[in-house]
């Protein structure tokens, strides 16, 4: 009874940071992974990590203990939604390409967020998950997560970053990183969609008796799918960068805490 009274508290803190980190990071975070499977598997990543470094980390059940939830919870969400944030480079880029090619209007549903989204940005996050997986990215997001303690000790200070901007302009610098990068994987489908537009546009005017709208959609469907089997290979080398530069602004986030 007394060890209880003298870890639950910290434990309790470990286990809102974890849980709220799985909620969100990518792959855990997935519709189709089952809610006792992320339970569990929280408690016994919380459970590691109470091990090693919560003995050096006591809290006490005080009038700020429901700040210090707060605070734990809105840590692990930021550390997710970082990883979550670059995930969604692959389907803005092809949310960008399918308006080019004609599938701006066609969604499909994605069991892993449970959300509507781009048919190509659909394929391109799976082929990107499964790239994620093969390199054991999820084993560095797990290890990630545990050493944050490291860092980022329970008397962190959150609220004050919030408060003097520092987490606002990490989390623009985020977006326009994440938005550089969908641009940087989308342009070469949108730059030849844009050239297959103006050919078609020339043809018009040289040869007005073909139908352009007829012509037209199948031609840019062709010419994007061929383009995307060919460009294929160079994704692989954008997918690893975005992997990286994901863990960069990770370790970034982290930093702020130590400097």
């Amino acid at each position: 009874m007394e060890w209880i009274q003298q870890y639950f508290p910290s434990f309790l803190l470990f286990f809102c940071r974890i849980s709220s980190f799985f909620v969100v990071v990518p792959v855990f975070s997935a519709k189709n992974v089952p809610t006792h499977f992320k339970i569990g598997l929280a408690f016994f990543v919380t459970l590691m990590a109470f091990s090693v470094v919560g003995s050096s980390t006591l809290a006490t059940f005080d009038s700020l203990y429901f700040l210090s939830i707060i605070r734990e919870i809105l840590v692990g969400i930021f550390l997710g939604f970082i990883a979550y944030l670059f995930f969604t480079v692959v389907q803005i880029a092809g949310s960008f390409v399918d308006i080019q090619i004609g599938f701006g209007i066609a969604n499909v549903f994605d069991p892993l967020t449970g959300a509507s989204s781009p048919i190509l940005g659909n394929l391109k996050y799976m082929i990107a998950m499964l790239l994620f997986l093969s390199l054991n990215g999820h084993h560095l997001l797990l290890k990630a997560i545990m050493e944050s303690y490291e860092w980022i000790p329970l008397s962190n200070e959150l609220f004050t970053k919030i408060y003097n901007g520092q987490i606002t302009e990490f989390v623009i610098k985020s977006f326009s990183t994440v938005f550089a990068l969908s641009f940087q994987m989308a342009a070469p489908l949108i730059a030849a969609l844009f050239l297959t537009d103006v050919g078609l546009g020339l043809l018009a005017r040289v040869a007005p008796q073909f139908n352009i709208l007829v012509i037209g959609a199948p031609l840019k469907m062709l010419i994007g799918f061929l383009l995307l089997i060919l460009l294929f290979p160079a994704y692989e080398s954008i997918f690893k960068g975005s992997f990286v530069s994901m863990f960069d602004y990770m370790q970034k986030f982290i930093g702020m805490f130590t400097g």
